[in-house]
């Protein structure tokens, strides 16, 4: 321990001294060890602030990226029309659908089967006899059977048929509709069906089931629905009627996607270079950033500037500036969207390349950003973060450290110091007594001198 200059007044006044103030004073000197600790954590923290808002960027701008690389991502989305909508509509274009033009004619809908019975007058009326659908045969042997019954009984049996009552002007009707579309879902009905005060119930075709019939480019297809999903690879549409005119179907990429995620790319891109430049400079209190001159900066830096000009070429596309993209001076990158969606238009394929060929400028930038993030274990970002986490463990462990002995002194000297103020305030009693021996002793009166 250190000297540390105390005054305890003059010895004789019996006033004593502050115990309190004079521990904290004499420690005072042992408690600022601690200063620089608390400063390097303080400064580990804001390293720690900054660096957590760059992973959190570099995370999107590796999302982004994905995006573009990932062989399902925004290069594989199509997207189609038709040159007719009234006659056939597109529903939907997947990854798996090439670009193309296509001829399709439609000479017949799919149908699905349906039968209708005559009409009863009351609808309560009680029913007697059987019906057969689909080989299930349904006898009406109770005297409270009625359509609304033999309806329920006929859905809960499940062959492959929705039941249900319809009421008209005329009276009341059993529907029979098949679940199964096309011509292999055509209903098979007997009925010895009878209603007790309307006579024979017989029922009669209200649709017959059949495929949709068309010609794909010349090639004659059949569907049992009027959705289409086997014709084109990829493609499914919709058949809205039939006409000896042809529809032209044009599949094409979906460029306004491509577009939006290179647009994506650019604004993530420019989010993590603004955080490193911000790191380069100095506060608003004209204090240096947290990450200022830090290693890990300039590995991210480096590593994004390279990844940028690096990557094989695909056919005519070698550099991101075909792409429409340039870097500003202060590292950031600028879009051209109108070049952009020219060589979208006329190079698509080299484009798709450029982003997805082993070797690309997309597939070398994606790992470029796996090895500079927060992933496990090698992340330039990942080694930062854990390299602080190791320096805040130590230091805080000073600090606990050197507070549980500050605080053991503190109890050691608190009751050294008041058993030494204890002797201070006794002094003039004791000086007291001796001067009343003196007199005793001598005779003599100290009052009286």
């Amino acid at each position: 321990m250190g000297t540390v200059g105390l005054s305890f007044g003059s010895a004789t006044s019996g006033q004593g001294f502050d115990v309190a103030s004079t521990v904290t004073q004499i420690q005072a000197s042992e408690q600022a060890i601690e200063t620089p600790w608390n400063n390097q954590l303080t400064a580990l923290k804001a390293q720690d602030t900054a660096l957590s808002s760059l992973g959190t960027d570099l995370s999107t701008l590796t999302t982004s990226v994905q995006s573009l690389t990932d062989f399902d991502g925004a290069f594989s989305e199509k997207e189609g029309s038709s040159s007719n909508p009234d006659l056939l509509s597109l529903s939907s274009a997947d990854a798996t659908a090439q670009s193309g033009s296509h001829t399709i004619t439609v000479s017949q809908l799919a149908q699905t089967s349906s039968d209708v019975s005559t009409a009863i007058s009351n609808a309560s009326d009680t029913l007697s006899g059987s019906v057969t659908i689909q080989g299930r045969a349904f006898n009406v042997d109770s005297s409270d059977d009625t359509l609304a019954t033999l309806s329920s009984a006929i859905n809960s049996a499940g062959i492959g048929v929705t039941s249900s009552v319809i009421t008209d002007s005329s009276g009341s009707r059993l529907s029979i509709v098949s679940g199964t579309s096309g011509a292999a879902g055509q209903l098979s009905i007997s009925s010895s069906l009878s209603g007790a005060s309307s006579g024979a119930i017989t029922f009669q075709t209200g649709e017959t089931g059949q495929h949709a019939k068309l010609t794909v480019d010349g090639v004659s297809v059949t569907s049992s629905s009027n959705t289409v999903t086997n014709a084109i690879l990829g493609v499914t549409f919709q058949l809205l009627a039939t006409s000896a005119t042809a529809v032209q179907v044009q599949i094409t990429n979906d460029t306004t996607d491509v577009s939006k995620a290179i647009s994506s790319f650019v604004t993530a891109y420019n989010a993590v270079v603004k955080d490193i430049n911000t790191q380069e400079g100095n506060d608003s209190s004209g204090n240096p950033e947290p990450l200022y001159g830090s290693p890990t900066m300039a590995t991210i830096q480096s590593g994004l500037t390279g990844a940028m000009f690096s990557g094989a070429a695909s056919g005519s596309i070698s550099n991101i500036t075909q792409l429409g993209l340039s870097l500003n001076d202060d590292g950031t990158l600028s879009l051209d969207s109108s070049k952009l969606t020219s060589v979208l238009n006329s190079n698509f394929s080299d484009v798709t390349g450029f982003m997805q060929n082993t070797g690309s400028f997309g597939q070398t930038l994606s790992s470029a950003l796996n090895n500079l993030g927060t992933q496990a274990p090698d992340g330039a970002l990942y080694l930062a973060q854990q390299q602080n986490s190791s320096e805040e463990a130590a230091l805080n462990k000073n600090v606990t450290n050197e507070n549980a002995t500050l605080a053991s002194q503190k109890t050691q000297l608190t009751a050294e110091l008041n058993t030494a103020n204890q002797i201070l305030q006794s002094i003039p009693s004791q000086l007291n007594e001796v001067n009343e021996m003196y007199s005793a002793i001598t005779g003599y009166n100290q009052q009286q001198s």
